[in-house]
């Protein structure tokens, strides 16, 4: 299993701050499919993506036991 952490608005859409799911051996344009589909409303397009504390991209292969974070856009002054 995995864990994927939510951060900021991501994590209100999904009432928590994180999950498990099995995300072994898939993409993360996968897993962001999969969890659109739980979550339709959540912004996966336009948030950055980090495994293991690395940011990755949607072609990236997901291991066993990596924790995957969705970060999305900031903006400030």
């Amino acid at each position: 299993m995995n864990k994927v952490l939510f951060f900021a608005a991501l994590k209100d859409v999904v009432g928590k701050e994180s999950l498990q799911v099995e995300a072994s051996g898939k993409t993360v344009s996968e897993i962001k499919a999969l969890l659109q589909n739980d979550f339709p409303a959540l912004p996966l397009d336009v948030a950055m993506t980090a495994i293991n504390e690395e940011f990755a991209l949607d072609d990236d292969i997901i291991a066993k036991e990596d924790v995957i974070a969705f970060i999305p856009p900031v903006s400030g002054g």
